[in-house]
């Protein structure tokens, strides 16, 4: 039987911030859930992929190298072109949602303490 699925009820089970969590597919696409809080996801791209970022609750602090800062609010969308340099951080804690290929690294060729390999993404 198909149901819908609340994706403020999933992030109660995300705990980790910086940790996104696949809750589903679309063809050669994931949809991800994060909670961000800090600063500590470092600079970096996906030079193959476009990424999009959806947020469901707080601010985002979005960076794109070159550019001005900007928040991202409650219901703000902004994809990212492949081969953009950027960064995202939170003084509070933000829920957000990803949607990005299959392929796509969680930090692009940067590896930091935060980088996740999609098997701990599922």
């Amino acid at each position: 039987m198909a149901t819908a699925m609340n994706l403020k009820e999933r992030l109660k089970d995300v705990s980790d911030y910086f940790s996104p969590k696949v809750v589903g597919e679309v063809n050669d696409v994931f949809v991800k859930i994060a909670k961000i809080k800090g600063d500590k996801i470092p600079w970096h791209n996906h030079k193959d992929e476009d990424e999009l970022f959806y947020i469901i609750e707080g601010s985002l602090v979005f960076e794109v190298e070159g550019e001005d800062s900007f928040v991202m609010n409650e219901g703000d969308l902004f994809i990212v072109k492949k081969g953009i340099n950027h960064r995202v951080s939170s003084d509070a804690e933000c829920k957000i949602m990803l949607i990005e290929n299959k392929s796509t690294a969680h930090t692009g060729d940067v590896q930091s303490d935060i980088t996740k390999p999609i098997k701990d993404q599922l």
